[in-house]
């Protein structure tokens, strides 16, 4: 059987590493939302960048808006968004330097956020994972 899979269309980022498994975006059908898949440290050669959850945190971020991006929306789109954290406590202790990281990232932008403790993620060097799905709107 031949022809697409789906009606929604994958989105991969340029900017990032080759997806396995997983859609760096998803614009769903028939209208505008976007559902952006996982995005942790890794830089464009599959590694996870930095050490600190500031310093993750960064280039996750980073990760996020250049999927979102990609997709064709911009970070002013987002309406939600999900952290996933391997310690909550240094997530906590690090939120002095994570507000300017956030507001670099996604300006004065603030979607319905959660953040959830998870025992590990999938790569061990990760410290922490976002997820966020967007609404881009027509016109």
């Amino acid at each position: 059987m031949d022809g697409p899979v789906s009606a929604h269309r994958i989105v991969v980022a340029p900017e990032l590493a080759e997806p396995v498994g997983f859609a760096h975006a998803v614009v769903a059908a028939p209208g505008r939302t976007v559902y952006l898949g996982g995005q942790t440290a890794q830089g464009r050669d599959g590694e996870i960048v930095g050490e600190t959850i500031a310093e993750q945190f960064d280039v996750a971020a980073g990760n996020v808006t250049a999927a979102l991006r990609a997709a064709g929306g911009q970070p002013g789109d987002l309406v939600s968004l999900l952290f996933y954290v391997t310690d909550v406590p240094a997530y906590r202790a690090a939120l002095k330097e994570l507000a300017p990281l956030y507001r670099k990232h996604f300006g004065r932008h603030y979607p319905a956020i959660a953040l959830l403790g998870v025992a590990e993620l999938f790569d061990p060097a990760a410290k922490l994972e976002l997820v966020g799905t967007a609404v881009i709107a027509d016109g």
